[in-house]
């Protein structure tokens, strides 16, 4: 797919899939569950992208509205109910997102693990590629369509099964440190790790089922601050941002 700007910095990856964290949307001062700025902020970000014309698979979690374990240990709901609900929470982000695009004139596709034709496509590995294909962002929604999957599994298989040149996970924290930076002032960023090195030190990238599958296809990991300006675009035309893990 050809660029959409042919003035703006060139890509460094073709197809990526972008994880965002569902926490991002929620607008701490209010309660929100989706915040309008923000969802617009995170928006106009991923039309930059697109405009690059980068093949953009995403996939939101939906700890803003709903997060499965959470709900097993502290609300009294069954792990395999609250990890359904946690999922049809990844299909309101999705479509708040996909609302959003659109609005911004980007052509969107939201593909379910979970059927539900009158909301979304079914997830079908050839479609996405398709779309992708076509300058369609895909986003993807209702985790793997299974319980105790985190959607950190979802973006890994995704990427996994479409081919994506990296995983990009926007969080609210600049990389991966050596302990929690938060409550560790002499905490120490990597810039960069193997997987090998990430594995003996224990650090919590993202859950062990999808970073072995990471590991074991060979997909680089990009984790940086989506909070940061202009973070996706940098970190998809090789910028020095984040911390990245590769193989």
């Amino acid at each position: 797919m050809l660029s959409k700007n042919s003035d703006s910095k060139k890509p460094k990856y073709k197809r990526i899939v972008l994880k965002i964290s569902g926490e991002v949307l929620k607008n701490q001062k209010t309660a929100d569950t989706i915040d309008p700025e923000t969802l617009e902020r995170i928006c106009l970000q991923i039309k930059e992208v697109y405009n690059l014309g980068v093949e953009v698979g995403l996939v939101v979690g939906g700890g803003n509205i709903f997060r499965g374990l959470s709900g097993a240990n502290n609300r009294g709901v069954e792990r395999t109910t609250g990890d359904s609900m946690g999922m049809l929470s990844t299909v309101i982000n999705g479509l708040a997102i996909m609302d959003c695009l659109e609005q911004m004139g980007v052509v969107v596709r939201v593909q379910s693990a979970i059927p539900m034709d009158k909301l979304a496509e079914p997830y079908i590995h050839r479609r996405a590629i398709r779309h992708l294909e076509r300058g369609r962002v895909v986003i993807f929604v209702a985790g793997t369509g299974n319980p105790f999957f985190s959607t950190d599994t979802t973006a890994a298989l995704r990427g996994s099964e479409i081919g994506a040149d990296i995983i990009m996970k926007a969080t609210k924290v600049d990389g991966i440190y050596d302990k929690d930076p938060n409550q560790f002032p002499d905490a120490v960023k990597y810039e960069k790790l193997d997987f090998q090195e990430a594995l003996e030190k224990r650090l919590n990238i993202m859950d062990s089922t999808s970073f072995s599958l990471c590991m074991d296809n060979k997909i680089p990991i990009l984790v940086f601050n989506m909070e940061e300006n202009k973070s996706v675009i940098k970190a998809v035309t090789g910028e020095k941002i984040g911390t990245l893990v590769t193989a």
